[in-house]
């Protein structure tokens, strides 16, 4: 006997079904930055000594940190350092106040800093080889979450790591981006936390789910990495993206509430 589905099952009971893209981590790297040895040959390519590894890295490190508090006071915000997460705080329910007070506009939604552990190198030299090269290394640096609003995607989130190799973790949600092309569209639609409970045409909203552009989101990528990462450009380089985790929602409406009880 086959396994019976939910849609299978309740379909008579259910008003309409949506499958759409829910949570999105995408994880940002710089080809040639984001492994010990590929550091080590770029700095003998551009003949910048192995020792001079920190004094290469702290201006970087001071440019991002500029550049965000810049774009935190022409937005008419502040930088909101977390000192520990451990007496409750919670990113997600700061950012849902900010979004309470503020709306769904376009634009910078909050900016929050916190030490967080990070992998970057250190010098090494080798006494038995005679070679001196980077190693990998941990330690901590200050991280910057940066929340906005894009025009087409909806809520997304960028973690930028002060300290070389400046490894983003960029999130957006499928839900998210749906609710903006609804919208866009003066589609009615009702969110109920983080799945619709009503929209006014199902059909055509299962269309723009279907039509979720990787292409779109690249483009996007790109550009969240020169807007709140920009010092890696400078170097004539630019980011690899991959997938660390997507997940794919089903959402049931049913017709009636007394069918879910």
């Amino acid at each position: 006997m086959g396994v019976e589905l939910l849609t299978e099952r309740y379909q008579s009971q259910m008003a309409g079904v949506l499958s759409c893209y829910d949570r999105i981590i995408i994880q940002g790297t710089v080809p040639k930055w984001c492994y010990a040895q590929g550091m080590t040959d770029y700095f003998y390519e551009h003949q910048i000594r192995i020792f001079d590894y920190l004094r290469w890295a702290e201006p970087l490190r001071d440019a991002i940190r500029e550049s965000l508090e810049h774009m935190a006071a022409e937005n008419g915000i502040e930088i909101e350092f977390i000192r520990s997460k451990k007496n409750g705080f919670r990113q997600e329910k700061r950012v849902q106040e900010l979004l309470d007070q503020r709306g769904e506009e376009p634009g910078l939604v909050c900016i929050l800093s916190a030490m967080e552990p990070c992998g970057s190198y250190k010098p090494w030299h080798d006494k038995k080889t005679h070679q001196t090269y980077l190693k990998p290394a941990d330690g901590k640096c200050l991280h910057y979450d940066v929340y906005f609003i894009d025009p087409d995607l909806g809520l997304c989130s960028v973690r930028v790591p002060t300290w070389c190799p400046f490894r983003l973790q960029v999130y957006c949600n499928g839900h998210s981006y749906l609710a903006r092309q609804l919208s866009q569209r003066q589609i009615e639609y009702r969110v109920l936390d983080n799945a619709f409970g009503w929209i006014a045409d199902l059909e055509q909203a299962q269309k723009l789910a279907d039509h979720f552009s990787v292409k779109m989101v690249h483009r996007k990528l790109d550009q969240f990495a020169d807007r709140y990462c920009p010092v890696v450009r400078q170097f004539g380089l630019s980011y690899h993206w991959s997938l660390e985790q997507v997940e794919l929602a089903t959402d049931l409406v049913f017709a009636k509430q007394v069918d879910l009880q």
